[in-house]
């Protein structure tokens, strides 16, 4: 079965349905807070759907985030990765303590600052988040394979899109948001 394409609004906002070219792109880019609320679904959609690779290997999806970010960083202290990952300290302490009794990260002191603890990915820590990584880079493959070629080209175009909301999101002017 053929997975459905884009909506044709969707794709006159793209320019693919023959939209005038002289159109106010500002007017066709336009989100309402419908097409706002349909991408956070999406996008929760597809997160769940993504974090089933870390049940797999036995982890949470809070547990495999954590270890992916230490896996990458190698060596990163428990208050940047709090920031990285948004989570409060009682929070990524359990997801520590838990990554450590795994034996997948190792908490050691800051020589710089004996106060502050640095999280490493031990060997097998970074083997599973190796794995982890694997899994859903096939998964996701699979998936878009079933898709149109124009849906796959489309996705592809919009990556640096995607990029830029990310990082807008987690943007110190964006932190405060939340809070109002």
């Amino acid at each position: 079965m053929e997975a459905p394409g884009p909506g044709p609004d969707w794709m006159a906002a793209m320019g693919e349905a023959g939209t005038d070219e002289s159109a106010d792109v500002a007017e066709r880019a336009t989100f309402d807070a419908e097409a706002a609320a349909r991408m956070r679904r999406m996008i929760g959609r597809l997160a769940r759907a993504m974090n089933q690779s870390a049940s797999s290997e036995d982890l949470t999806p809070a547990q495999a985030s954590v270890l992916g970010v230490v896996a990458a960083r190698r060596r990163i202290r428990l208050s940047a990765l709090a920031r990285v990952e948004g989570l409060n300290p009682t929070m990524l302490s359990r997801v520590i303590g838990r990554l450590d009794e795994l034996g997948l990260i190792e908490r050691v002191v800051d020589e710089r600052d004996q106060r502050a603890v640095i999280a490493c990915a031990t060997p097998a820590g970074k083997a599973k988040s190796q794995r982890i990584r694997e899994q859903r880079t096939r998964e996701l493959l699979a998936v878009i394979e079933l898709l149109p070629p124009s849906t796959s080209e489309i996705l592809l175009a919009a990556l640096p899109a995607f990029e830029e909301l990310t990082d807008a999101i987690r943007s110190p002017a964006m932190s405060g948001l939340s809070e109002a």
